[in-house]
């Protein structure tokens, strides 16, 4: 008995201890707080979902290769947000480590080909935002290989259409939005009223007017008849 209970005992510790071990580890205290004294952020994507949300786009100091070592230790990252930051292309190899990173924005920054380079091991990457940013076909190419990537923006950098085309050929099912042409909508034109056929206009020009009634002979007699013959046939009644 005593060593039926014994067991159990034994068995419901390692159970403890699986647990413990199964639980995700937190992030990296230093790094989240070297992020948050530039006035960036840190949170989960979701309640009880231990992926993270980095934003530094709202940062205010500037954000360079510096901190992206930071950035680099948070290995749970999902989403990450260095639009208008100060990195370089060389920052970004601190990136390559992100395996979990699904969403990256790198607008308005100068980040070029060199720097894209550095992404090609983010086999998660879904979006990635290269607005305004210096990227241009050569770039573009070294993302030929990313097959989870489902939308990319390359509105107002060096991409053409040409490498569109490339990676719209590599990766069948990315958005690629590039520059926006919007057409002016021209006002209704009024209806104009339908023309008449010549026949229906020859029709009208041929249809005669209606003819007056031409008085009946007896009336036009009586008509006729003189004054006094009137006064006389008056006289008889």
């Amino acid at each position: 008995m005593l060593s039926r209970l014994f067991a159990l005992t034994l068995f419901a510790a390692g159970a403890g201890l699986a647990i413990a071990d199964d639980k995700p580890a937190p992030p990296n205290a230093e790094a989240v707080a070297a992020i948050k004294a530039v006035g960036g952020n840190v949170m989960s994507v979701a309640q009880n979902d231990p992926r993270l949300d980095v934003s530094l786009h709202l940062a205010s100091a500037d954000v360079t290769d510096e901190l992206l070592a930071q950035v680099a230790k948070l290995d749970q990252t999902l989403w990450l947000n260095l639009s208008g930051t100060k990195i370089t292309n060389a920052g970004l190899a601190q990136l390559a480590n992100l395996k979990q990173l699904e969403k990256l924005h790198l607008e308005k920054t100068e980040i070029g080909d060199d720097g894209l380079a550095h992404l090609k091991g983010l086999s998660n990457l879904v979006y990635l935002n290269l607005y305004a940013t210096k990227v241009t076909d050569a770039g573009l190419a070294h993302l030929h290989g990313l097959k989870n990537l489902k939308r990319v923006y390359v509105w107002q950098s060096g991409v053409t259409d040409a490498g569109i085309a490339a990676l719209q050929k590599a990766l069948p099912e990315v958005s690629i939005v590039g520059a926006l042409d919007l057409k002016p909508v021209e006002p209704p034109m009024e209806k104009k009223e339908e023309e008449k056929k010549p026949e229906e206009k020859k029709a009208e020009e041929k249809k005669p007017e209606p003819k007056k009634e031409e008085a009946k002979p007896a009336e036009k007699k009586a008509e006729e008849k003189p004054a006094e013959e009137k006064k006389a046939e008056e006289a008889k009644k």
